[in-house]
């Protein structure tokens, strides 16, 4: 196929490396508005061309990849979406998918995307953060697929399954909740605990010094970029409101249990966040 990716970063960047690796892209185009980007994905082999015209690139293409920031992806999926043709098929690989899927509703053009979000990632950003095999035994939720057109859903399970991941279909509004339950809360927690650490730890050298790896993977989430988070944030904000509430809870339970020194209140607890093991091993 010739696949065109709107976006190289980690996420489109890391997509563009996996299909190369797979045989699934004879060739790739590059859509990136920052000039330092593109010249850097070119370089780094990321794709083999990059494009000015976004529908121009869209045309040339079987398979379309959007992989902007959350924002930037309401305004540029319609756009994609009017330069597709009856044959190509779309995708998205973002996180919130409610406002995305509204704002596409009524295109005459809608079947030919599907909305997907591939559950992997890192903590760093750009063209230079993009690896080889990011995707690999991940999940990857397939949202409101009967809106769809069958063999754009066939494409795009296949595609996937090739790079390998797993799976999964839900609609817009349950993938929105539950990405807040165990994803965007993780990043929110963790961006407040650097905050903290920052705040009472005024010697750089001091959280360098002790840091230890219990520290370090707490708070490697923290390092994530705002211009994709905050859209994350804002799109998802009732939900991602929602759990914090009972984050916050949680950690106001934890305190009262420590403030009266009740140890085996607290080791309760602990037991029953231990839980989480039958989940994640």
């Amino acid at each position: 196929m010739t696949v065109t990716i709107i976006g190289l970063g980690l996420i489109g960047g890391s997509l563009a490396l996996s299909l190369r690796q797979h045989g699934l892209a004879a060739h790739l185009i590059g859509v990136e508005e920052g000039p330092d980007h593109a010249h850097r994905a070119l370089a780094l082999g990321l794709v083999d061309e990059i494009a000015a015209d976004l529908p121009a690139a869209v045309r040339r293409a079987d398979f379309v990849v959007v992989a902007v920031p959350m924002d930037a992806m309401l305004a540029v999926l319609p756009r994609v979406l009017d330069a597709t043709g009856p044959r190509q098929t779309v995708i998205d690989v973002g996180s919130t998918k409610a406002a995305l899927l509204a704002a596409v509703a009524g295109h005459p053009r809608r079947g030919r995307f599907v909305a997907t979000h591939p559950m992997a990632g890192t903590e760093n950003s750009g063209p230079d953060a993009a690896v080889p095999g990011l995707y690999e035994g991940k999940t990857v939720v397939l949202c409101d697929v009967a809106h769809s057109d069958p063999d754009a859903v066939q494409l795009v399970e296949k595609i996937y399954q090739a790079l390998p991941m797993r799976l999964l279909y839900l609609d817009a509004a349950a993938h929105d909740l539950h990405a807040a339950y165990v994803s965007h809360i993780s990043h929110i927690t963790s961006f407040a605990l650097a905050l903290t650490v920052l705040e009472k730890e005024k010697e750089e050298q001091r959280i360098f010094d002790l840091a230890g790896g219990g520290f370090a993977s707490t708070v490697r989430l923290a390092k994530s970029s705002s211009a994709m988070w905050v859209p994350i944030f804002r799109q998802n904000r009732l939900n991602v409101l929602d759990v914090l509430d009972e984050h916050l809870h949680q950690l106001r339970h934890l305190r009262e249990l420590l403030a009266r020194e009740d140890y085996a209140g607290l080791a309760e607890q602990i037991h029953q966040a231990n839980h989480i093991r039958k989940i994640i091993p």
